[in-house]
């Protein structure tokens, strides 16, 4: 026996239809997401390599005042005047991190430059400056004390590098 056509009075159905293609805009929530995170991504690493050059030019300027002290020094060779010069030049980068650097004296001023990671004979040579400006004939080794004054200016020029002020005794 042959089967039998299906009957006409039956609904007609039609192929499937896939639906269309999604559009390519507006973008999906993710692709958003996605775009705003790097454009964050764009704006910090902007500002991180402005940063970084604004320090290093910094950075430079400070070094390169240093070496304008020296070769004065070596034109001019009064050590009253290099001691002056380098002492000031010192306040003026720590005022940046501390206030209190332009009044501070002895100790405290230690303290301040301490603030800097260097090695312990750089501060002793630094602090070398204090007593120089204060004599008409000073008398110190200046190779090594431009040397100190070369390295805490590198590390001071870093703001990273300043650790938080230790609190004085006997003050809360």
């Amino acid at each position: 026996m042959m089967p039998q056509p299906p009957a006409s009075n039956g609904p007609v159905l039609r192929d499937i239809h896939l639906p269309p293609a999604p559009p390519w805009w507006p973008w999906a929530p993710g692709w958003w997401m996605l775009a705003a995170l790097l454009l964050l991504m764009l704006v910090a690493a902007a500002w991180l390599w402005r940063r970084h050059r604004l320090l290093r030019q910094q950075r430079r300027l400070l070094l390169g005042e240093l070496e304008m002290l020296a070769a004065s020094h070596v034109r001019d060779g009064d050590d009253a005047a290099l001691a002056a010069s380098l002492h000031q030049l010192l306040r003026r980068v720590a005022r940046r991190h501390d206030e209190a650097a332009a009044k501070q004296r002895g100790e405290s001023w230690r303290r301040t430059l301490a603030r800097v990671p260097v090695a312990p004979p750089v501060l002793d040579r630094l602090m070398v400056l204090e007593q120089a400006i204060y004599r008409p004939q000073a008398k110190f080794d200046v190779p090594a004390t431009l040397a100190a004054a070369r390295n805490w200016l590198q590390a001071a020029a870093r703001p990273r590098a300043w650790m938080p002020p230790a609190t004085e005794p006997g003050h809360v």
